[in-house]
């Protein structure tokens, strides 16, 4: 269930692919938790190994592991084009897995969650961050601009702009 969550989040927060490692559940068969059928949006890659895992070229690996050298999530900068790692449920990412990552970061908590919360913070944090939002105010309340349009973490550039 909560890989089926985690791939319905990664669709929802505009993810351009999910992939799994050697995955303990059929990663085709989540329909039951994952209703926006990300499979059929999205493309699912399936790795047997950690060795068998490619990515797009300048796509670099990011670890999610609460490791004691891990990165605060929250002081990390998020590469432009990434892919993000999550261990399984009652497991840790393996010390391979940790030694093809370029970072691994840490969702600063008392103890873990969920891959599929894990990762809905993950996606939402780098939203947040590449995301091109105003500032937030320094009382409560919205933004004191205006939103500038925004394509979930994409770049957007204004006129005048070099990409």
């Amino acid at each position: 269930m909560n890989v089926g969550n985690l791939f319905r989040s990664a669709h929802a927060f505009g993810a351009d692919f999910v992939f799994a490692i050697a995955p303990a559940v059929n990663v085709r068969e989540i329909q039951k938790s994952d209703t926006s059928g990300t499979a059929k949006h999205v493309p699912l890659y399936e790795f047997g190994s950690v060795s068998d895992l490619t990515l797009p070229h300048g796509c670099e690996l990011v670890g999610v592991e609460l490791l004691d050298e891990s990165i605060d999530l929250p002081s990390f900068t998020h590469p432009k084009r990434a892919a993000y790692v999550l261990g399984p449920e009652r497991g840790s990412l393996s010390e391979p897995l940790v030694a093809r990552c370029s970072h691994v970061v840490k969702i600063p908590m008392k103890f873990c969650v969920n891959v599929g919360v894990a990762g809905a913070i993950l996606m939402y944090d780098r939203l947040l961050t590449l995301g091109r939002f105003p500032p937030r105010p320094p009382s409560p309340g919205g933004p004191v601009e205006e939103l500038p349009p925004h394509v979930h973490g994409g770049q957007i550039l204004r006129r005048g702009e070099e990409p």
